[in-house]
């Protein structure tokens, strides 16, 4: 009987290969800049003519030899690994030399490319069809790498049938080389459309620089960048790794989903759940109801601490040590998010500010507490240190908002939330339960109540018909005259992190209240220690700055007063 088991043919094999590599128009596009990026190239044209199929990456990379491009496209033809030790030093973005081959099935394939070593003379191109070289010619050309892609998918029109429409692919073709170029920002981008220009991403010296030109209504000053050196574990030593991190700060930006935490491993962005998730809890009770940060995290580590030979697209990877790798970036985080001196804000004052000081130009009224002044006058100001900062409490406006000075500027800090920050920190330190004296009894709760209060460890039994006696409570709360109302509140809340606020938010002292100079600077002092003192709990943001230079540009300091004024 005959075997029914038969082994295929190789045209049936290659196609089979590249339909797991080239799926789409995005993929030729992410293949053929990976192959540039990995030439050393710093500018990269991209041309696109959806309407025939065609894709163009042109680079100034290193460029091939004539005998490297007779070879390029059989399969498994690579410049960047020899050995199977090899597999486990990855630094290149390809290795598996699969590109050029499973393109050239798909489509037609034209590479015109010189050296840049200017060891040949000329640059060469050749044209293939079907897997095979069809024709070598010679031609003037600068140092670098041209790859025309044409008649995409033509000999596999099921395949074009099941594409995405076409405005799909360009927002996918758009979000992968803003994904890139993130990875990339010394890169020049120039991207064309029909022949007309798209988009451009000018090069920059971190992704700090790169992101705003990506996201509407946010500056670089509203990222912080963070370069942290570390050491990682391994198996035989330790390796030296950087966690490099811009985050958007929570008082600034943020966004409706998370789409714009992204983690790139080694120039890469990969897809990291774990990571993504450290991220998002770093940043929990940070931001408003229903926002998500914006982050990019970057990890640089030794080869030999990863894995990529788990997705075809290298889009996910075996990271190894992976909790020493999550509880540095939380680390990392917490640096991001603390105040500082080296990265005042001096944009954000400016923008905020700016209106309330055009109405107060306008109307041409201005108010000064003399009082307060002259007891500036008699005090000499204090010596501020570069880090950490410092502010000295000078006053209170409307029982409400704590005037506070630093090395460059002033801030109104409101004194209710950063309270709330200071108590939910606390709290999240050490949630601790006291007994009542007097228990407190709570009528005619609901079952998912009870469950609630049971699930926050307090001590809550039934007492009575639609009776319940309470006889623990949060510490914050237990002394307090509207402790059964707090209670209550509790019982509505989800997990104990929203317990904690909830807390935190009706222990802090209210706005309304008169505070001396020390009870104001007690709290600058204790909220500065924070971990996140940027926004409450809740998301909303703790203080207004108004900078140095914008009173100077307000009050036109810069202006020369001639001696035509007496002066």
């Amino acid at each position: 009987m005959p075997s029914k088991i038969q082994t295929l043919p190789d045209e049936v094999i290659d196609l089979i290969a590249a339909g797991e590599v080239i799926d789409s128009l995005a993929a030729v596009v992410r293949e053929l800049v990976e192959n540039a990026l990995d030439a050393g190239a710093t500018r990269i044209a991209i041309a696109l003519d959806l309407e025939s199929w065609q894709v163009q990456v042109s680079d100034n990379g290193r460029g091939m030899s004539l005998e490297d491009l007779r070879i390029c496209i059989q399969p498994h033809s690579t410049s960047k690994i020899r050995t199977c030790q090899d597999l486990w030093h990855i630094t290149s973005l390809g290795f598996r030399g699969e590109a050029l081959h499973s393109i050239v099935q798909v489509a037609d394939l034209t590479i015109c490319s010189r050296t840049k070593a200017g060891l040949e003379p000329v640059g060469w191109k050749v044209s293939y069809q079907e897997g095979k070289a069809i024709e070598e010619s010679a031609i003037a050309i600068a140092s670098g790498t041209i790859v025309t892609v044409s008649n995409l998918f033509a000999r596999i029109p099921v395949r074009r049938r099941g594409l995405p429409s076409l405005p799909r692919q360009l927002k996918a073709i758009q979000k992968l080389i803003h994904q890139i170029a993130l990875c990339h920002p010394q890169t020049t981008w120039q991207i064309k459309q029909n022949n007309n220009s798209w988009f451009n991403i000018s090069p920059g010296t971190t992704a700090r620089d790169i992101l705003p030109q990506f996201l509407r209504n946010v500056n670089s000053s509203d990222f912080e960048y963070v370069k942290r050196e570390i050491a990682t574990p391994s198996d035989d030593d330790v390796v030296a790794s950087t966690i490099e991190l811009i985050i958007g700060l929570p008082d600034r930006c943020h966004r409706h989903r998370a789409d714009w935490v992204k983690v790139s491993v080694n120039n890469r962005l990969v897809r990291s759940p774990e990571l993504e998730q450290t991220i998002l809890n770093s940043m929990a009770k940070t931001l408003p109801r229903d926002r998500y940060p914006i982050c990019f995290l970057h990890l640089h580590t030794c080869p030999s601490q990863i894995d990529w030979n788990r997705h075809p697209a290298k889009t996910e990877i075996y990271l190894h040590s992976l909790p020493y790798w999550q509880a540095e970036v939380d680390k990392a985080i917490s640096i991001a998010l603390k105040l500082n001196n080296h990265h005042l804000p001096d944009g954000v004052g400016d923008r905020r500010i700016g209106k309330i000081l055009k109405v107060a130009e306008s109307s041409g009224k201005y108010q000064i507490d003399r009082d307060l002044a002259g007891d500036l006058a008699q005090k000499p100001l204090p010596t501020f240190q570069n880090n950490p900062l410092k502010l000295k409490a000078v006053a209170q406006v409307s029982k409400t908002y704590i005037v506070a000075e630093h090395s460059s500027g002033v801030w109104l800090v409101e004194q209710h939330i950063a309270h709330e920050r200071i108590l939910y920190e606390q709290l999240q330190d050490c949630w601790d339960l006291v007994a009542l004296s007097t228990p407190i009894t709570l009528e005619y709760l609901r079952p998912k109540q009870v469950e609630q209060l049971q699930n926050l460890e307090i001590d809550i039994e039934l007492f009575g018909d639609n009776i319940w006696a309470v006889r623990t409570a949060p510490k914050a709360l237990a002394q307090r005259n509207d402790c059964a109302a707090a209670l209550i509140e509790l019982s509505w809340g989800g997990d104990l992190r929203s317990a904690q606020v909830a807390t935190a938010c009706r222990s802090a002292i209210r706005n309304g209240t008169v505070l001396d100079l020390l009870q104001m600077q007690n709290l600058l002092d204790l909220w500065l220690a924070t971990r996140n003192p940027r926004t409450c709990p809740h998301g909303r943001p703790i203080y207004l700055s108004l900078e140095e230079s914008s009173l100077s540009r307000f009050f036109r300091r810069h202006w020369v007063i001639g001696k035509s004024h007496g002066i």
